[in-house]
C-alpha cells in the first residue's frame, strides 16, 4: 500500500487484531521495508497510540494500553456487532442504557453509508423483564469483578426472598447475566457449598483475605445455574413423563415455565407451572406424543375434563 495514510490505518488495524507482531511480518503484510514500518510506528506514537517495541530475534511491536482511549478501527462485521450489542445493552444495569445510546450515536456518526444502512435496518427495542428485579449499580459489578480477578473473599449482607437478612462470606468465581438479573456464583464458606446470589440483593462490605481458586469449568457453571434458577410462583404446577426426547421438548418450554430432565433417548420428565391445570393440559397436547401424569391428581382431573369436551365436540 503506497498511500502513507492508508498504510497507517492498515498498520493500526493489524496491531489491534493481534497482540504481538514481528517487525518482518508487518513489513511483509504491508509490502514495505522494515525501516518504513519503524517510521510508521513512530507516526502512530505521535498520534497518541502506545505502540511498544518487543524484544526477540527480529524485534516486533505491540499495541499497549494507554492513558486515554485512542480512536479504534473496526472491520464491517465488528462495527455492526458493536452497534447491535449497544442497542441490546442490559436493562438491569443502572445508567448503562444512556451510556450505550451515546456510544451508539458516536459509532453511527462515523460509519460508512453501507454499514449505517445495515445498522439502521435493525432497530432493536430492549425491554426490561418483568419479575421485580432491582437495577444493579455498575460499581457493585466492578467490586465483585475485582474480587473474582484478585481471588479475594467477598463479605456482604444478603436479603433473601423471604425477607430474611444475613451476613455472608464466600469465594466469588463468576458473574452471570440472566435475563434482566445479575448473579454472583460463590463458594459459601459457612455452608461449604456453591451458592448463587442476586447482585441487587447484596450489600457489599470490604473484601476479605485472598483464596486459592478451585477448578470450575464453563459447563459446571451452566449446569449450576440450570439447577439453581429462580422460578416464578405459578398458581399450579405439574409433573409428567413425556415419551419424547428432552431436546425436542426443551425447544417449546421457556426456562421460566419449567424444567426438562432426560430419562433416556426417547423420554423425559417435565416439571412445569401454569395458570391452571386446564392450560397445562392444552400445552401438553401440543406434542403429538404420549405422556403420563406423575402429579398432581388435579392435572389428571383436568385431563379427563378436556378429554370429555373433545369427545362431545367430535360427536357434534
Amino acid at each position: 500500500m503506497s498511500n502513507p495514510s492508508g498504510r497507517l490505518l492498515e498498520l493500526l488495524s493489524l496491531l489491534q487484531a493481534r497482540r504481538d507482531w514481528p517487525g518482518d511480518a508487518l513489513a511483509q503484510r504491508l509490502e514495505v521495508s522494515p525501516r518504513t514500518v519503524r517510521r510508521d510506528v513512530e507516526r502512530l506514537r505521535d498520534l497518541g497510540y502506545p505502540v511498544q517495541t518487543t524484544k526477540g530475534p527480529a524485534g516486533g511491536y505491540r499495541l499497549a494500553p494507554g492513558l486515554d482511549l485512542p480512536p479504534m478501527l473496526f472491520d464491517d462485521d465488528q462495527a455492526v456487532a458493536v452497534a447491535v450489542a449497544l442497542q441490546t445493552a442490559s436493562t438491569g444495569l443502572a445508567g448503562i442504557q444512556d451510556a450505550a445510546l451515546r456510544a451508539l450515536a458516536t459509532i453511527r456518526q462515523v460509519l460508512p453509508a453501507r454499514l449505517r444502512h445495515r445498522v439502521d435496518a435493525l432497530q432493536v427495542t430492549a425491554l426490561r423483564h418483568s419479575g421485580g428485579a432491582e437495577e444493579v449499580d455498575a460499581e457493585a459489578l466492578l467490586h465483585i469483578g475485582a474480587a473474582i480477578r484478585d481471588h479475594e473473599t467477598l463479605r456482604f449482607d444478603y436479603a433473601a426472598r423471604d425477607g430474611g437478612e444475613s451476613m455472608r462470606r464466600g469465594e466469588p468465581y463468576r458473574m452471570v447475566a440472566r435475563g434482566s438479573r445479575w448473579y454472583a456464583l460463590v463458594w459459601d464458606l459457612d455452608r461449604r457449598d456453591w451458592r448463587t446470589f442476586r447482585v441487587d440483593r447484596m450489600g457489599l462490605r470490604t473484601n476479605g483475605p485472598r483464596f486459592v481458586p478451585r477448578e470450575l469449568s464453563d459447563e459446571e457453571v451452566a449446569a449450576h445455574f440450570g439447577a439453581e434458577r429462580e422460578q416464578p410462583s405459578w398458581p399450579v404446577t405439574g409433573k409428567v413423563l413425556m415419551h419424547d426426547s428432552a431436546r425436542a421438548v426443551s425447544r417449546w418450554l421457556p426456562p421460566h415455565q419449567g424444567s426438562v430432565t432426560p430419562v433416556d433417548e426417547g423420554s423425559c420428565v417435565v416439571e412445569l407451572g401454569s395458570w391452571s391445570h386446564g392450560a397445562m393440559v392444552a400445552w401438553l397436547l401440543l406434542f403429538e406424543t404420549d405422556f403420563e401424569v406423575i402429579e398432581p391428581e388435579g392435572l389428571n382431573e383436568a385431563l379427563a375434563d378436556v378429554g370429555a369436551r373433545v369427545a362431545r365436540a367430535s360427536q357434534r
